[in-house]
């Protein structure tokens, strides 16, 4: 190579680094496109849920937490999605329990006055004898042959009384709930085992003399 060609190429090679250090440098200092999206749908997100936190005002009267059936109930929630959050309650039986209380499905608890909330209080507690039996939650009961329908802490009392009367009689289902074994005829070779880990386990053979 002559002097002349290594001359420019060593030029050449000085100036790209001194062009890659600036460029880099560049970067660094401004973010690219992606970043600047990213941080703006964080920076978006962030707003949305300082939006919902803030609660809005909605008068004096506006009751925020409505309790029924010892239940802390939203009262920012229309009335159907309300009920439905007390357990036993799913949103067909809020739907009938809304239309026995004479009070439209699409207001907000909060918005209800304290003979309404009372209204439904009683219908909730006297629903075994409004709904139908295909919507109730204990059908057939063990006690009485009635068909009966349990809210909020009733139902965990009454399943655990259930429990203690199939130990107490032996069946196969109180065995199985006793040993902490699936009940409903799931497999047990695969799943839900306990304890040690399960392998083969080689005897020491004695060396022989």
């Amino acid at each position: 190579m002559r002097l002349k060609d290594k001359d420019k190429f060593e030029d050449q090679k000085n100036n790209s680094k001194e062009f890659e250090k600036e460029t880099a440098k560049e970067s660094a200092a401004e973010p690219s496109q992606e970043t600047k999206k990213k941080k703006g749908k964080a920076e978006f997100k962030k707003e949305l849920k300082e939006d919902l936190k803030k609660k809005i005002d909605r008068g004096p009267d506006f009751k925020y937490i409505v309790r029924i059936s010892n239940t802390d109930l939203n009262g920012e929630k229309n009335v159907v999605y309300g009920l439905s959050s007390i357990k036993g309650i799913g949103v067909h039986m809020a739907t009938l329990i809304a239309d026995q209380a004479e009070v439209d499905r699409n207001v907000l608890i909060g918005n209800l006055n304290d003979s309404q909330i009372q209204k439904i209080q009683e219908i909730i507690n006297s629903v075994n004898k409004i709904a139908p039996g295909w919507m109730l939650n204990h059908r057939k009961d063990y006690e009485t042959g009635q068909n009966l329908h349990f809210v909020s802490t009733d139902i965990d009392i009454r399943l655990r009384d259930e429990i203690n009367i199939m130990k107490k009689i032996r069946s196969y289902r109180g065995i199985r709930h006793e040993l902490g074994l699936p009940v409903r005829g799931q497999r047990t070779k695969s799943n839900s085992r306990k304890g040690l880990a399960l392998g083969v386990s080689r005897r020491k053979v004695e060396p022989q003399q």
